[in-house]
């Protein structure tokens, strides 16, 4: 069942923060990979990025609804 989380008095739902969560948590991941040159190991760094993104996703929003 979704939930819906009271923002300033609107109802927003709660994958979309879990969303922006999300992103500030990859902008984060991806400015310390990228300063300390951990990409030379990784094949497709854009393709990285997208998969680790849906990893996160997948885990917080799996945590939001349980």
């Amino acid at each position: 069942m979704p939930r819906e989380i009271a923002l300033a008095d609107a109802l927003v739902p709660g994958l979309l923060l879990v969303f922006a969560a999300c992103l500030l948590l990859l902008w984060v991941v991806d400015t310390v990979v990228g300063r300390f040159g951990l990409y030379r190991f990784v094949w497709h760094p854009p393709l990285f990025r997208l998969a680790l993104f849906v990893c996160m996703f997948g885990a917080a929003g799996l945590w939001l609804f349980h």
